[in-house]
This record gives structure tokens, sequence and C-alpha cells, in this order.
């Protein structure tokens, strides 16, 4: 078999591929449906922005400092107060669910508050470890604003405002919007499968179709023969890109601060090798649907998992932690991040895309080989 590169021959390839792609209803589906469905499903079934959660309160005392309390936590923008009455009451509703907190505000509390101090309980649902802690820090904060307010009215010369204070402020995304970043991480998800899945089935195909004997006997090289079944499929992704990016920025309203140039790299640096990984399961499993398993086993749960996507990677197990080098999806979430919420940031850019191509380079090496061994 020849090893020469013949122009010709690679553009005769080219548009035979091209020509059973349009012939095969399922690319299209794998390339533009199945990105609409998975983004719309992500981008809207994963959001961390909590609504006002409905809590409820116990006063114990009914002094006017534990009613000017209870309506702080009325007027509150993270709670709805769906219910007053004793501890044991709410409690059965918390066990059903109908609320996720309690706040009790003791018999002593207005006496307390009079001279300055005062004490709360506040009662959380820790089967829900993050909705507890959001009740139980949310509660405090009406509380301190409660008291800090108080404590001015007292002192209307300001000898009770402290001499340093603290304000908050919130770059690249202001609101603190969840969608920013979660939109940009489900786009890498859509991008990983697409690309895996797309490669993983082409060589497997045409083992089953009975084609690659035919290949066999032609001039083509091995280089030509993975260049024309990457090719189209590179094209392909980057029109699954520019689909993703429309509905992000237009659906989802996530800005984009980058520049179409910085994001068109970043996406042409992961598809390297999320086609190559795809190519090598094919090659390695010669059947579409051991491929296709394959490839969203490999593919699809680690970016979920292991990329940083839904989980922090610092906050993982320390023997995890170096697993998740592996996943070149680590290495795109934050480059896909930054460039919609903040902006253009080479020198982030630039390692993450070299980390990403070393990833193509080896699993293109390995597919090349895998397919050597197979039908040279």
């Amino acid at each position: 078999m020849s090893r020469a590169l013949d122009r010709r021959r690679l553009v005769a390839m080219l548009v035979k591929e091209t020509r059973q792609i349009v012939r095969d209803p399922s690319t299209f589906l794998i390339a533009f449906v199945m990105p609409l469905l998975l983004l719309f499903l992500l981008g809207y079934a994963v959001n961390l922005d909590t609504p006002r959660t409905r809590i409820g309160i116990s006063p114990q005392d009914d002094s006017a400092a534990a009613q000017s309390l209870a309506s702080a936590y009325r007027a509150s923008r993270w709670f709805s107060v769906a219910e007053v009455g004793d501890v044991a009451t709410l409690g059965n509703d918390m066990a059903r669910q109908r609320i996720r907190g309690i706040v009790v505000i003791p018999v002593d509390f207005g006496r307390n508050a009079a001279r300055g101090g005062g004490t709360i309980q506040v009662i959380t649902d820790g089967s829900s470890p993050n909705m507890a802690a959001f009740v139980a820090a949310y509660a405090r904060g009406v509380y301190a604003i409660w008291a800090g307010q108080r404590a001015a009215d007292r002192d209307p010369g300001g000898r009770a405002v402290p001499a340093i204070a603290t304000v908050d402020r919130f770059w690249f995304n202001p609101a603190l919007t969840s969608r920013y970043f979660l939109v940009p991480g489900s786009i890498a998800v859509v991008m990983t499968i697409i690309g895996t899945l797309l490669t993983a089935l082409v060589v497997a195909r045409e083992w089953e179709r009975g084609t690659l004997e035919a290949i066999m006997a032609t001039p083509l090289g091995m280089g030509e023969f993975i260049a024309t079944k990457v090719i189209p499929y590179f094209l392909l992704g980057l029109g699954s890109m520019a689909l993703c990016t429309l509905l992000a920025v237009t659906v989802f309203q996530v800005p984009l601060r980058g520049s179409p140039l910085a994001l068109l790299a970043i996406a042409a640096s992961f598809l390297f090798p999320a086609l190559g990984q795809g190519l090598l399961i094919s090659a390695a499993t010669r059947n579409q649907f051991v491929a296709s398993q394959v490839a969203l086993l490999s593919a699809f749960l680690p970016t979920m998992l292991l990329s940083g996507f839904l989980f922090e990677i610092a906050s993982m197990p320390a023997w995890v932690r170096p697993v998740t080098y592996l996943v070149p999806a680590r290495y795109l979430i934050p480059q896909l991040q930054t460039v919609f919420v903040a902006g253009d940031d080479w020198s982030l850019f630039l390692p993450d895309m070299a980390v990403l191509i070393g990833f193509g380079l080896l699993f293109f090496a390995l597919a090349l080989r895998a397919t050597r061994r197979r039908i040279a």
C-alpha cells in the first residue's frame, strides 16, 4: 500500500466520505439534533440559582423585637415564610419537605435584644446538605442585617457603625447567575459526546458493512485514510459548536465577551483529542454498538464527573484529583467559561490548548497503530 500523500486521491476519498455522511441521517442527528437536546436539558435542568426557599418560623416570644425579626424574614428575597407555629408542627412539615428550615425565636429574645444581645435557633434538614447549608447561611445573614439595622436605629449618631466595613464585588458575573458558567460547561459535555461518538462509529461501520476490504485494495495510505475519516467530522464538530454558541447567547442569554477567533481556536484544539479518541475506539472495537458504548463510558462520564463541570476538583478526594488531569474536558471547561464571561485570556488558553493537542497526538498515534495492525 502506497504511503505517499496524493492530493487527488485524498480529495476523492473526502468526497466519498462526505456523500456517505449526507446519505446517513444518523450523523446529522448526532451532530445537530443531539446537541440541541443535551444543551436544553443541561441548561435548564442543572441550575444552582436557588429561588425563594420556603421556611417556617416558630415565634416563642411576642415582643416587638421578635415581631420585627419575623417581618424581616418575610420581607427577605431569599425566603418565603410558609408556616408559623410550634417547632413540633413545623418539624413534621420539614419532614414532608413542605418547608426547608425552621427559625426559632426563643421566649427571652425581646429581653435580650433590648440589652443588645439575643440569639435565634435555625433548624435545617441534614438529609439535603447543600440546601441545609444555604438555609442556615442566609438565615444568619437576615438576622445579622436586622441586628445591624436595629443597632443603627438605637444609635443615630453612628457610634454603633463599625469603623471598617467590607463591600463585596463579583467580577464578570455580578448577579452570580449560575447559568453563566453551567452553559459553557454543558457545551463542553456536548462537544465531548459529539466529537468522540461521531468518529467512534466511522471505522467500525466500515468493518460491519464490509467496505474496509475494498479500501484495503486501494493504494490509500493510513495517513490519508485517517484524514478522510477525521476532516469531515471535524467540520461537523465546528458546526455543532457554532450551533451551541448561538443557543447559549440567544436562548440562555449567556454573554460572549471573548472573540470568535478565540472560541474557534478553543473548539479546534478540543476536537483534535475528541476525534482522536473516537477514532481509536472505532479502530479497536470494529462494532458500532460496542464503539458507541465505550465512547459514552470513556468520554461522557469522566466529563460529567471529573472535569470540574458539576463538582469542584479541589473538593474531590486526594487520590481522585490526579485522575482529572487525564480528562481532556478538564482543560476545555475553564477556557469556555473564560471566553464567555470574561473575554480573551491567551495566557490561560495557550497552555490548555497545548495539553489538548498533546492528547490529540497521542490518540491519533494509537489509532494509526491500531488501524495499521488490522488493515495494512
